[in-house]
This record gives C-alpha cells, sequence and structure tokens, in this order.
C-alpha cells in the first residue's frame, strides 16, 4: 500500500492512496493535479473519501465522478454536493478490494459534520488535527473541538496521521511562543526544516509525537495552562478553557 501527496493550492495535499492496481483519494480540492498523476502512471480511481465540506477539499470532486464514476464517501452535510456513500460514526467502510476496512470517526469542531477516517494504523483527519496543531473553529464549539482532539488522541502512538494541509512549521512557532526554547520543540522545528527545504512534506507525523509535543492535545498539563493564563489574563479552571484560549491566540498569531 502506497500513500502519494499530491500538493495543490498553496498548502493542501491531497492524499492518494494506491493498493494494488486499486486507488482512492482523499479531499480532491482540485481535481487538476489528480488526473496529471493518474494518467502519468496509467491509473484509474476506484474512490473518492471526504473529510468536510470546504471547498479546497471538495472542489475537484464532480471532475473525478464525471471521469471516473467512482462512489463519493462524505458525511451527511448538504454543503458536500455529490455523496454516494454517507460516512457516518462508527461505520466500517469496505472502500477498496482486499484492503483494510475504513473506520469512521465523527470530529466536530471545525465544522459540525467533520469526519476523520482511520485505515490500517493511518488517521485521515482533514482539518481537525494538524500536526503541532489543530484546525479552526469555523461551526464547532471549543468543547466539541476538544473532545474531537482527545478522541483522536487516544489512538495507538503508531497511528500516522495524513491531515490536509503543510501547516507544521508555522505551528512549530506557535507552539515555542506557548513554551519558549522547548528543548524537543526546537528539535523537531530543525528536523521538519531540514525536510522541507530537501523537498519533503513534514507529514504524515505520528500520534506519539502529537500526544508529546502538540499543545492542543496537552491542555491538561500545568505548563500548557500557565502559559495559556498568562496569555489571556485570568485564570482558566478547565481543559475546555485552556484549548479555548490557545485556539483564540493562535487565531491572532
Amino acid at each position: 500500500m502506497k500513500l502519494i501527496p499530491i500538493p495543490a493550492f498553496s498548502d493542501n495535499y491531497l492524499w492518494l492512496l494506491e493498493h494494488n492496481e486499486h486507488t482512492l483519494v482523499v479531499d480532491p480540492g482540485d481535481a487538476r493535479p489528480v488526473l496529471e498523476y493518474l494518467n502519468h502512471h496509467h491509473r484509474s480511481l476506484d474512490a473518492i473519501l471526504i473529510t468536510h465540506h470546504h471547498p479546497d477539499h471538495i472542489g475537484g470532486v464532480a471532475e473525478l465522478k464525471r471521469r471516473f464514476d467512482c462512489p463519493v464517501y462524505a458525511p451527511a452535510d448538504d454543503r458536500i454536493p455529490i455523496r454516494d456513500i454517507t460516512a457516518t460514526d462508527g461505520d466500517q467502510l469496505s472502500v477498496l478490494p482486499d484492503a483494510p476496512a475504513f473506520q469512521v470517526l465523527h470530529v466536530p469542531g471545525h465544522t459540525l459534520t467533520h469526519v476523520a477516517y482511520v485505515h490500517d494504523n493511518r488517521l485521515f483527519c482533514g482539518d481537525t488535527l494538524f500536526s503541532i496543531g489543530c484546525g479552526r473553529l469555523f461551526e464547532g464549539t471549543p468543547e466539541q473541538m476538544w473532545q474531537s482532539l482527545q478522541r483522536l488522541a487516544a489512538l495507538p502512538d503508531e497511528t500516522r496521521i495524513y491531515c490536509a494541509h503543510e501547516y507544521t512549521l508555522s505551528n512549530l512557532d506557535f507552539a515555542l511562543a506557548v513554551l519558549p526554547e522547548h528543548p524537543d520543540l526546537l528539535a523537531y522545528k530543525q528536523k521538519v526544516q531540514d525536510r522541507l527545504q530537501s523537498g519533503l512534506p513534514s507529514l504524515p507525523s505520528i500520534m506519539a509525537i502529537e500526544r508529546r509535543l502538540n499543545p492542543f492535545l496537552n491542555c491538561h498539563r500545568q505548563d500548557i495552562r500557565q502559559a495559556a493564563e498568562k496569555h489571556c489574563g485570568m485564570q482558566l479552571d478547565s481543559e475546555v478553557a485552556v484549548f479555548a484560549c490557545l485556539r483564540q491566540w493562535k487565531d491572532n498569531f
């Protein structure tokens, strides 16, 4: 099984998964680079998985559906114009022949209907979890996003995280504003810089790294809470309150 990051727009990744002669794509916001890859490698497209309705995640679906007439798996959301199979929390979707099923997780916060897909220790999480960061709250509440992130953080250490944007370096800059001169964050930032300078993506991350370094997954920690309280200028009495402060801080960072 092979995962290919297809860059799109300024910082999106459209994840293409190849299993034997079968191929699927996650969140194809633009059909053109997907078609270029498929044509170059003489492959067809067997399925499309959608995490949420934002245009940079669904913009290429209509063209790919027209070309290949493949099933589109997506959450129940009227703003997703093409959906053949509804991806509902707890579903085990048999998407490709002779491949493990995709488990569907409802992870509201970035949008209210956002889902993630877990497949053989691979997590396709759209804009919910980023490496050393998380998505903005366009529709959901801080409590919803915090619960969604905790649900993802409960996945095994070795889970590889295929999020939809190359935000890792800027997320590390924010994390270092929260915890200045943190040695593990500094070391990880150097690793990410080296990868990007070599023309490689920073992704996938792995869950063990995110649980250790991602401030948005660690709102229970005293050092994170103290940094958030200092920034917000108030006492924060819950993990959700710490998360909300961090997210607001990051929104304006």
